[in-house]
């Protein structure tokens, strides 16, 4: 399949062609006849550094999200020692989350002007350092600023890591090297909560925070030691009218406007989901040991499968029809997880992870097709939509759980998958009037 038809290729390649300071200077053609020349001097499997860089953004990858979601298998945990209900407790994934969509965008202007891999060794740094400080937070209130902060730290990595990736590594490589990366993301996500479950049943969550730290600390290290010296970076200049006049351009976009709202309307779901399914297996009918509950998270592993289909499902069924069947899958899991039967809980949320990596896996790759200028600020505006999505569906899927039970966070899940079908609905109508060389 073509780059073209998946926007996977697309969206990597393209986001350091456009820096920040010159959305509309003409460096795609410079850099496709670049990657044609047989001298090349970018990175490619096999060749020098390829292996290291390749691990190092995979280390880059485990700590981030390993940090970002730390808190979030031992909520039950936390809520206990400070007395406080789940949708208290859910502000320290809120925080962290919601730090990193609100400083994405900037970390992405400063990695222009200052270099990919000073940007992500000093977010890494900072990240790690408040990272060790969180398992002796007093109150849950500094709990909840400790991890806004870490969040907002974390910020460089996302921002940086594909812009690097475009920059060091060959055309052809990028699909698999971006693939490790964001495996990094799915490893670290995962394995941070189940870690995080079995420590925190025999020491408590903080010494489970804590192992935590000391991961991100070795992985960090590893990171900045393995990563090698950046060879094509060309800094460019901090210029706020020309990023704002580029972000602008892109919010007035109809297309990118839904594939943001379809970005956090799905990380909505899966944010709430995961945030509250604790609380309900560790409680009746299921009392799980917390073990076991963070072991859960190993369903990770499904949406790593569907989103490396997502590119053949956007084949057979256009980007649209494999949305469809993203929400539908996400509706269907959420609706099995209401019964009170454990393997058809665990059943429901392999369909929700499945049906959430899968579209967003589409509306991510979708929006590097979309945006013709400014490509860098356009991932970084999806990215900030994406985790604006996770602090809300982690604070409202929350309150709803206090509110109503599972039941609650289930019915907050499904209007946002209705949101997604709605936006899509309309999309396909504005497509349909719109004239073919003028539509997306």
């Amino acid at each position: 399949m073509s780059p073209a038809s998946t926007g996977a290729s697309t969206t990597v390649g393209a986001v350091a062609t456009v820096p920040a300071a010159s959305a509309s200077a003409p460096a795609p053609a410079a850099s496709s006849s670049r990657s044609c020349s047989p001298s090349d001097s970018r990175m490619a499997p096999g060749g020098p550094g390829y292996r290291r860089m390749s691990f190092a953004l995979f280390l880059a990858g485990v700590a981030t999200f390993a940090l970002l979601y730390s808190t979030q298998a031992l909520l039950p945990l936390i809520s206990g020692e400070f007395g406080v209900a789940a949708s208290d407790a859910s502000w320290t994934v809120a925080a962290a989350t919601g730090g990193l969509a609100l400083f994405v965008l900037p970390m992405s202007a400063l990695s222009e002007r200052y270099g990919r891999r000073t940007v992500m060794t000093g977010s890494l740094a900072v990240a790690v350092g408040l990272g060790l400080l969180v398992p002796f937070a007093p109150s849950l209130g500094s709990l909840v600023v400790l991890r806004g902060l870490q969040g907002a730290a974390l910020a460089g990595l996302p921002a940086s890591a594909t812009a690097y990736l475009a920059e060091e590594v060959r055309p052809r490589a990028l699909v698999t090297a971006i693939g490790l990366f964001v495996a990094g993301n799915s490893v670290g996500g995962m394995s941070g909560r189940v870690i995080t479950g079995w420590v925190a049943q025999e020491w408590g969550w903080r010494v489970a925070v804590a192992v935590i730290g000391v991961v991100a600390v070795a992985c960090a290290v590893a990171f900045r030691l393995l990563l090698p010296a950046p060879r094509h970076f060309t800094p460019g200049s901090l210029r706020p009218r020309v990023l704002a006049r580029t972000v602008r351009g892109h919010l007035a976009d109809p297309l990118l406007r839904r594939l943001y709202a379809i970005g956090a309307l799905f990380m909505t779901v899966f944010g709430g989901v995961y945030t509250v399914i604790g609380y309900r297996l560790t409680g009746a009918p299921f009392s799980l040991p917390q073990g076991i509950v963070g072991s859960i998270f190993l369903v990770y592993l499904v949406g790593t499968v569907s989103a490396s289909t997502a590119g053949r499902l956007v084949g057979r069924l256009g980007r649209r029809g494999a949305l469809y069947l993203a929400g539908g899958t996400t509706a269907t899991g959420l609706l099995v997880s209401l019964a009170d039967s454990l393997p058809l809980v665990l059943l429901g949320l392999v369909l929700i992870t499945a049906g959430f990596f899968a579209g967003h896996a589409v509306a991510s790759s979708a929006v590097g097709k979309t945006a013709t200028t400014g490509r860098a600020q356009a991932s970084a505006l999806y990215q900030s939509a994406y985790y604006i999505g996770s602090s809300a569906g982690s604070t409202v899927g929350a309150t709803a759980f206090h509110a109503g039970g599972w039941a609650g966070t289930v019915g907050v899940g499904v209007l946002a998958v209705a949101g997604v079908v709605t936006i899509t609905v309309l999309g396909s109508r504005a497509a349909r009037r719109q004239p073919p060389a003028a539509a997306h």
